[in-house]
């Protein structure tokens, strides 16, 4: 006898291996030979039809088929077994199977069981979404019946003792290649290695019994299953082989499970495995890892890191995207996630891990993916978790993502169900801030109102400069150009053609890094020409004017810095600078300066007039032998003539006028001197220094006596500091004090007459003459602009050492821009150029100049501006 071996791939009957027949029947030899090596004897063959073998089957155990099958009741003899000539080998088997099923009959079993044995199976799922919430958290038994492709088959799901469901399935968390096929009359050819991912399913699970568990719905309303063999998930080993690849849509559905999966995915990536044959892993610039500080936030998936070694870096989140901003839905959002990302992460270390390279498109440059954690949170997921994030869809070969990017789903799913963020029904209010520095009169309200609260809560939008920033407040809905007062920090460039002062563009940098997005607190003191707001602006409860001059990036401005009240702490600072040689002071030398603080500083850009040649014009005057800029302060303004009184600013000049003018007004207020100081009867004598009163804020100040009034007991008096004079009663006026700490030889008047070169004011017209006093006055009075000495008088008429300049206010044009203010005087049609030309205006480029200023005079007279508004009054 001829004894073959094989393995059982599926059983179709109880009675054979081909036909179907009963459930019971073809499950007891399902469970008994399935997957199982056997050995089989042909006892005999039928030719005709398609051919059947008829035998004997001897299992591992030693147990044989039939007749186990017959002795179980679950298959019977046929009854025309004996009309055919018989073997007696065929005879002995047909008398010993007649004997077992004759005792099944008469114990009972399988069919012949009194009742029961009937299973009601359905092939058709009406109702998935009913069916998907009843048996989702059930674990079901099921049957394989048939592998379709790697991640679909055909499940008989054992829902009760005698209720079956035979369905098709997709395996949850992995895609396996689509096998050969034929769509819409065309043939579609396999994906690679959809045979071997068929292949390998169906041989580890076809016709065995497996768990499973449904946990979704494909859009085709097909149920998504986790299905388990004994030995584990069919999904993690497909994964492991490289036949498959994890499908991201399902990550929700498995939640954790699906960390497995990708681990799984992984390994096959690693090891080049099937699909992944030609795999190569990302190579990411720059390493992997890196240590870092939030310097912007750009978008709310977009950042800018500054690295350990200074350099910045923009970066995006793996694997999400904000609120879109021309989406109707969630436009509204965007600002509200940009600030909630500003509040956690601005200035803030984080530990940036990169995924991948996000190649550039649309207007973008290429940027690094990365993951970023800060105080062991991921940013990402808690930017989705609030609904301020998306989840980025990837494509399957795309290899670039968040390595927590099944968590991110799971959270995106999570605030879209309790509708957190831009998934709510309703959109946030509209947050609109009022622009306060677009005109003066707005910044002039707001002002007042900030004033009176004193520190305010803002936020810096945007760094123009070093001493110049965009502030919000959130508060207010306020908007505004705010400007450090006390200070002068140099320019920085404002295009690629523009030159930067020295250190102004490393002063822009470091405003940056301490400023840009920060929470920050402003005291408001005042407002300039433009709308700007100035004042002091604290970060991190720190004077930044302060922290400016440290730096060395930044210069006391006397006025401004005595007015806001915190001199003595800039100077201090800007002495700390000088003595560390940091930034501007790199190359300072003490010794070097003058004793009166009145070195020049840089010159401005716009400089219009040479006078280069240092002619000597005649026995009485000098010109300067070259251009002579000086940082000056705007004090008075004469009502009369127009004629300034200017301070050279200096940081020796300056903080030496501070500390005297400090000891000055101590050694007046003390009880001491008030009552030893008495007022008298007797008039101070004319030409005499004294400590004077000034009416508008009852300070005392150093003053000249011009004349006396005996009459009304007044004096009239110079302050010799400021330029300006008044009527100051004899009850205010007291000597100096000790000489050598206040006198002129101490420190010299720091008031200097000066005049405006090329400029003829309209001093018999006294309503023009008050046009040009206003101009003046709101454009440059009280501020610290740059003047190019263009002469000096040395005796002979007017003011003995007056001087002839032209001013340059280096930010009168807003935003930096400069402007020759004696143009502006003429162009507006308040002062003429000079018809006859003094002999120093006709040297250099003078005649130049005065012609330029001849061509505005035309302009102002043809605008009808000014002493023009009725025509040309020279005509007459």
């Amino acid at each position: 006898m001829s004894v073959s071996q094989a393995k059982v791939k599926s059983v179709l009957s109880g009675d054979t291996l081909i036909l179907p027949f009963a459930f019971h029947s073809r499950d007891f030899l399902r469970k008994l030979t399935v997957g199982k090596v056997i050995q089989f004897n042909v006892l005999y063959s039928i030719p005709t039809g398609t051919k059947k073998d008829y035998g004997t089957i001897i299992l591992q155990g030693g147990e044989q088929l039939p007749e186990a099958a017959v002795a179980e009741g679950w298959v019977k003899v046929r009854d025309d077994s004996r009309r055919k000539d018989l073997s007696d080998e065929s005879e002995s088997l047909l008398s010993s199977l007649e004997l077992q099923e004759n005792k099944a009959k008469t114990d009972g079993r399988g069919i012949w069981a009194a009742q029961g044995g009937i299973i009601e199976t359905s092939h058709d799922l009406p109702d998935p979404k009913t069916f998907l919430e009843t048996y989702s958290s059930k674990s079901l038994d099921a049957i394989v019946e048939r592998v379709l492709t790697g991640d679909r088959m055909v499940l008989r799901l054992a829902l009760s003792p005698s209720k079956h469901l035979q369905t098709i399935i997709t395996v949850a968390g992995i895609r396996a290649p689509r096998r050969a096929n034929t769509a819409e009359g065309k043939e579609q050819a396999a994906e690679p290695l959809a045979n071997e991912s068929h292949q390998f399913v169906e041989s580890r699970l076809l016709q065995r019994s497996v768990k499973v568990s449904i946990i979704g719905l494909t859009p085709q309303n097909q149920l998504i299953c986790v299905v388990k063999h004994p030995n584990g998930s069919i999904a993690d080993f497909l994964l492991k082989a490289g036949l498959a690849k994890c499908a991201d849509f399902h990550s929700t559905l498995l939640g954790a499970e699906m960390k497995t999966l990708r681990q799984a995915e992984q390994y096959a990536k690693d090891n080049r495995l099937g699909l992944h044959k030609g795999h190569v892993e990302s190579k990411v610039p720059g390493g992997n890892e890196m240590d870092a500080t939030v310097a912007r936030i750009v978008r709310p998936d977009t950042l800018t890191l500054r690295l350990k070694s200074g350099s910045e870096k923009t970066v995006q989140l793996s694997s999400i995207r904000g609120p879109k901003p021309k989406d109707e839905k969630q436009g509204p959002f965007d600002a509200e996630a940009k600030e909630f990302l500003r509040k956690k992460l601005i200035g803030k270390h984080v530990r940036a891990t990169t995924d991948g390279v996000k190649p550039p498109s649309e207007g973008y440059e290429e940027r690094e993916v990365v993951t970023i954690m800060a105080n062991n949170k991921n940013v990402a997921l808690t930017l989705v978790e609030s609904g301020y994030a998306s989840v980025v869809r990837h494509r399957k070969d795309d290899s670039d993502r968040s390595p927590y990017y099944d968590e991110l789903l799971a959270a995106e799913e999570a605030a879209q169900s309790g509708q957190k963020g831009m998934w709510s029904p309703k959109s946030p209010a509209a947050k609109t801030y009022q622009d306060y520095s677009e005109s003066l009169q707005k910044a002039k309200i707001q002002s007042s109102v900030l004033q009176r609260q004193k520190k305010v809560s803002a936020v810096v939008d945007y760094v123009k400069s070093a001493s110049r920033f965009t502030v919000l407040i959130p508060r207010e809905n306020a908007k505004l150009t705010f400007v450090l007062s006390g200070i002068r920090a140099p320019r920085s460039a404002r295009n690629p053609t523009e030159k930067a002062e020295p250190f102004g563009q490393e002063a822009h940098d470091f405003a940056n890094r301490r400023c840009l997005q920060r929470d920050v607190e402003i005291d408001v003191e005042t407002t300039d020409k433009q709308g700007g707001f100035i004042g002091v602006l604290f970060v991190n409860r720190e004077n930044f004017a302060k922290l400016l001059l440290e730096e060395g990036y930044a210069t006391v401005h006397a006025y401004s810095a005595e007015q806001s009240g915190h001199a003595n702490e800039l100077f201090a600072a800007e002495e700390k600078a000088k003595e560390g040689r940091k930034g501007i002071w790199h190359d300072y030398d003490p010794a070097a300066e003058d004793q009166d603080g009145e070195a020049p500083s840089s010159a401005p850009s716009a400089a219009l007039l040479s006078t280069a040649d240092g002619a000597n014009t005649n026995g009485t005057s000098t010109a300067p032998a070259s251009k002579d800029y000086r940082d000056v302060l705007i004090t008075h303004i004469d009502p009369e003539t127009c004629a300034l009184k200017i301070q050279h600013i200096s940081p020796t000049a300056s903080h030496a006028l501070t500390s005297l003018m400090a000891a000055f007004r101590t050694f007046h207020l003390s009880p001491s001197t008030s009552s030893s100081s008495s007022s008298s009867s007797n008039p101070p004598k004319t030409g005499e220094v004294v400590a004077a009163k000034f009416s508008e804020d009852r300070e005392w100040y150093r003053a000249r006596v011009r004349r006396n009034d005996r009459d009304a007991k007044t004096s009239e008096v110079l302050f010799i500091d400021y330029g300006n004079s008044e009527a100051v009663a004899w009850k205010d006026i007291r000597p100096l004090g000790p000489v050598d700490r206040f006198g002129t030889g101490k420190l010299k008047a720091q008031a200097v007459d000066a005049h405006l070169s090329l400029c003829q004011f309209p001093t018999t017209n006294r309503e023009y003459m008050a046009d040009a006093v206003a101009f003046l006055r709101e454009s440059v009075e009280g501020k610290q602009v740059v003047a190019r000495v263009d002469f000096v008088e040395k005796s002979g008429g007017g003011v003995d050492g007056a001087l002839w300049v032209t001013v340059f206010d280096p930010n009168g044009g807003g935003e930096g821009q400069e402007v020759n203010v004696n143009e502006e005087v003429v162009a507006e049609g308040l002062a003429m150029a000079p018809r006859k030309l003094k002999a120093w205006e006709q040297q250099g480029q003078g005649p130049t100049t005065v012609k330029t200023f001849r061509e505005r005079e035309e302009e102002a007279k043809g605008a009808r501006r000014g002493m023009w508004e009725y025509g040309d009054l020279t005509e007459d």
